[in-house]
């Protein structure tokens, strides 16, 4: 799987050029810019329109045409975002910075920075930057918007001309009405700009949750694609023991049969006739083998049928074939996920066909017993049982217990000579 690129910067590729731009990562907070944009351009408007108030120099149309240039230049910058370069993304601030200087200086209000222009600049500083970063430029903004709206300390005649007839009372009055209008206004732009800073953080916080469940989503899919070839390959590992197990065993001893069958052709022709129907039904046993493999590998063991219907069905044709009668007691779910029913009935076929084939039992008992926190099953026999530590790999043990494990349960077998077996199986609730 590739190497997954920086979230908070929007898995941007790493390119050669370090000063690449990219497209920008939000289209509501790109909608978000316009709108402010739009509020900047009606806030420099009145200064144009109207009659200038007697402090304020009128807009010359070189100042007009720079206006324009730079809101301009200020909004086709928010179309595109710095990528890695760390230097880069401080110049693309400091321009904005400076575009917002132009602003104010050619609309006529001096070092007066608009507002919506710094709230656009901290928009695009939390899209570029991390959070440390972030609250910096907030707060050159705050500092910004603070200062350049601040009267002239100790001064009440900021406004030029001086008001007529203004008491020393009504002066100090209208200085400290000037002075909560600015507490104001400064108040309020930092919760603004606070607001600002944890729409963006949700919105990133949003964004990163999506790309890393993403990520998860495709990690658990390439992990499924993994076990489901191990499941495959353990599949195919358990087959290849059985055919090993049984066809190899039924074609070695019809070989021993068909050699002394060459041995007594010419001297006793009885003799070789008895080999030779022994050969052959050792033929036999073994293309029944090979056809099992081949069904096992094809077919769905349960083929639509209910569990408990396999399962008796299963009994039944051990039953015919070994002639003993088994003993079961079946208590199962009313749901049952068919990974789990394939598995259990894959645990008792195999424990019926070793059974059948090495235990020389008399009896077998089967137990498959269901509670809300587990799945319990024991294949219990009397026959000549063995050393569970010598033989590991042949009757199909290794896969019983690679079947449980995959399904996270447990898998426990107990049997000594001559004192049967019992092979237990424990499937956990999930």
């Amino acid at each position: 799987m590739e190497k997954v690129e920086n979230i908070l910067f929007f898995q941007v590729a790493a390119v050669n050029s370090p000063i690449k731009l990219q497209p920008h990562p939000f289209r509501l907070l790109l909608y978000l810019e316009w709108i402010l944009l739009v509020i900047a351009l009606l806030t420099e408007f009145p200064l144009i329109k109207f009659p200038y108030p007697p402090f304020l120099q009128p807009v010359s149309p070189q100042n007009l045409l720079l206006l324009f240039l730079s809101l301009a230049s200020f909004g086709i910058m928010g179309l595109r975002l710095p990528g890695h370069n760390l230097l880069f993304k401080a110049l693309y601030i400091g321009l904005g910075f400076c575009l917002i200087l132009l602003v104010s200086v050619a609309g006529g209000r001096g070092m007066r920075f608009p507002p919506s222009l710094l709230l656009i600049l901290v928009l695009r500083s939390c899209l570029v930057f991390q959070l440390t970063q972030r609250l910096l430029v907030a707060s050159l903004a705050f500092i910004s918007f603070v200062f350049t709206s601040l009267p002239p300390f100790g001064q009440i005649d900021f406004v030029r001309p001086p008001l007529p007839n203004l008491s020393p009372p009504d002066a100090d009055n209208l200085k400290s009405i000037v002075w909560q209008l600015t507490f104001n206004s400064a108040l309020l732009f930092g919760l603004v700009l606070v607001f600002v800073l944890l729409l963006v953080n949700a919105l990133l916080g949003e964004r990163q949750s999506r790309e890393k469940l993403a990520i998860a989503h495709q990690q658990l899919r390439e992990y499924s694609l993994k076990i489901e070839n191990q499941a495959t390959l353990q599949e195919r590992n358990r087959i290849a023991r059985e055919i090993h197990d049984a066809l190899g065993h039924s074609l070695t001893a019809q070989s021993i049969q068909l050699e002394n069958a060459l041995l007594f052709l010419s001297t006793n022709l009885d003799e070789t006739r008895t080999f030779l129907l022994e050969a052959k039904q050792l033929g036999t046993n073994a293309l029944r083998e090979v056809r099992q493999s081949v069904a096992t590998l094809r077919f769905d063991p349960l083929q639509g049928k209910s569990l408990a219907s396999a399962i008796a069905l299963l009994l039944t044709d051990f039953q015919r074939r070994s002639g003993i009668i088994p003993k079961s007691t079946l208590s199962l779910p009313l749901s049952l996920s068919p990974e789990v029913s394939t598995t259990i009935y894959r645990i008792i076929q195999e424990a019926l066909t070793n059974i059948s084939k090495h235990g020389a039992a008399t009896q077998v008992k089967i137990n498959l017993q269901a509670t809300l926190e587990h799945l319990y099953l024991q294949v219990e026999d009397n026959g000549k049982g063995f050393n569970p530590n010598q033989n590991t790999t042949g009757f199909g043990i290794q896969g019983m217990r690679e079947r449980t494990l995959a399904l996270g349960g447990e898998f426990k077998i107990i049997s000594t000579l001559g004192a049967g077996c019992q092979i237990t199986a424990i499937f956990y609730s999930r």
